[in-house]
């Protein structure tokens, strides 16, 4: 790495370029925290591999099959920087074998469609949770990501024992900081140790793996990562009884709290593997601070033998959040949905661009409408999965500017308890909109006629947005009216004969209605 980064130093071109010479004037172990502050999605950058002419690729491919591998992992690499070198090795590997098939094929357009969109899809889902991991190693203590990859492994290999699982976590807690940091060698040589190490336990282990292990590198590990959960063991005759009805908890607490919280986590893991991870670390959040307040009593276990109460509570409070966000969607529909988030969301974070507010809630709406049509279990992982990448690119965002205080304490506050935080977030009062009339905020032209769907939606929104900014302890139902209103006008004027001359009368309807809402009293048109 040191000499990596000296190369990168002494490159003049290619420091003047990226704006690293700041990095390049400190000393080595500084220089590298330094150039990963520069490691960011390239958000702007366009899909790099749609594939308006597979002929061509076919060609290229033929002349420098090397060229073609390269190509991908230097572009794959580019545009997820966050993405761990390993997977990146195996898409390659997936990305080479698909060109090479279709290619001997007649119709290898048809081909290298089918085969290579499942490859993108993975790479963006994969990359999202790569990144989401990195942000915990930096942003939480070393026992917050250590529980993480504990629950993690835990629920995929249900038989192996703790101290299996414990050693485990350690090992992959420290190759995905090795990863995070930038050092791809590293990263793929420990990789590839640590998923011979798991394939030496196979049987031990889980039954789910063994497939995996019989496959050549790079192909094992990404497998691995991906195998389902193991069968849930019959433990029936070693109930929890032990952490909350043994009078020597509080000195096994006392004694050696991480191991004892990390054991803990483990046995409630391998009895709940249908729970999400952050539900399953709110639980253990919560026994941690039922230990802290009930060892400095008297009786301190007449306080913690209410443990097993306080778990299914926590349980079935997150059951509830979802069931009623679900409910709602079921209720609003998609596009309702989404401009109920807006709302919700303007008002718990107005610094925010409509651009921005539009981006986040979109993912949640779009989450809400793949993960609710589930199963009452599948749909309640699925929800949590789906919000902690969400919530964490929108805590990402607040690292890097600051959006309010509020914010700031559910991102920085508890890993676990991140969403429980966001939702019952209420309007930000710190915030004051710059005065914007009406006239500026409303906007009917004829050109919304020929918006697609998704593009009249964003307009929408960014109006909802602007609304919401302006008169942020208005109803819901004041701002659901409005946009009725909006969307009727744009429909009636979209179909009337001259619709120039519709737009013009319906818009000072509108503006009135407008100022009706923000409490305006005088109104003068900024055109006039």
């Amino acid at each position: 790495m040191t000499t990596f980064l000296e190369h990168i130093c002494n490159n003049q071109g290619m420091v003047d370029k990226h704006v690293f010479s700041d990095c390049c004037n400190i000393n080595n172990t500084a220089r590298h925290k330094c150039f990963l502050l520069y490691k960011k999605d390239d958000a702007g950058h366009s899909d790099i591999f749609q594939i308006p002419n597979p002929e061509q690729i076919c060609e290229t491919d033929k002349e420098n099959q090397a060229s073609v591998k390269e190509r991908y992992i230097y572009e794959t690499s580019r545009k997820h920087p966050f993405l761990y070198g390993p997977t990146i090795l195996t898409m390659s590997a997936c990305y080479e074998t698909a060109i090479q098939s279709c290619c001997q094929q007649e119709n290898n357009t048809e081909c290298l469609q089918i085969k290579l969109e499942p490859i993108r899809k993975y790479i963006r889902e994969i990359s999202l949770r790569h990144h989401h991991l990195c942000e915990i190693g930096i942003k939480f203590n070393h026992k917050v990501a250590k529980s993480v990859e504990l629950v993690l492994l835990t629920k995929k290999q249900l038989k192996a024992n703790f101290s299996e699982i414990a050693q485990l976590a350690v090992d992959t807690k420290n190759l995905h900081q090795t990863c995070c940091e930038g050092n791809a060698v590293a990263c793929v040589f420990g990789r590839s140790q640590l998923m011979n190490d798991i394939c030496s336990k196979q049987t031990i282990l889980s039954s789910k793996i063994i497939p995996c292990c019989a496959l050549p590198v790079p192909f094992r590990g990404e497998c691995i990562i991906n195998s389902e959960n193991d069968d849930k063991p019959d433990l029936s005759s070693l109930p929890l009884s032990r952490f909350t009805e043994d009078r020597f908890v509080c000195k096994q607490f006392t004694d050696k709290q991480d191991d004892f919280l990390q054991e803990f986590l483990y046995e409630y893991s391998r009895r709940h593997p249908e729970l999400a991870l952050p539900v399953i670390l709110r639980v253990v959040t919560v026994y941690q601070n039922l230990l802290g307040k009930c060892c400095k009593l008297e009786d301190p276990l007449e306080c913690y033998s209410h443990g097993r109460e306080m778990f299914q509570r926590v349980v079935l409070e997150s059951h509830e959040r979802v069931k009623n966000h679900c409910d709602l969607h079921e209720k609003l529909g998609d596009n309702n949905f989404h401009d109920r988030l807006m709302v919700l969301y303007t008002k718990k974070a107005p610094q925010l661009s409509a651009q921005e507010l539009i981006m986040f809630t979109k993912s949640m709406a779009a989450a809400a409408t793949r993960c609710c049509p589930l199963s009452d279990d599948q749909q309640f992982v699925c929800m949590e999965d789906a919000a902690k990448l969400i919530l964490g690119a929108l805590c990402r965002r607040h690292e890097a500017e600051p959006i309010n205080v509020n914010v700031g304490h559910c991102c920085d506050d508890s890993y676990a308890f991140r969403k429980p935080c966001f939702e019952d977030l209420q309007v930000n009062g710190t915030y004051i909109s710059p005065p914007l009339p009406c006239d500026q905020i409303i906007s009917l032209k004829e050109v919304l006629c020929k918006a697609q769907e998704e593009e009249f939606q964003t307009e929408k929104q960014k109006l909802l947005s602007n609304l919401v900014k302006q008169k942020p302890y208005a109803t819901e139902m004041q701002f659901q009216s409005f946009i009725v209103d909006f969307t009727r006008l744009v429909r009636k004027c979209c179909q009337a004969e001259k619709s120039e001359m519709c737009f013009q009368e319906e818009e000072l309807k509108l503006i009135e209605k407008c100022q009706s809402l923000l409490g305006s009293k005088l109104f003068q048109k900024t055109s006039t």
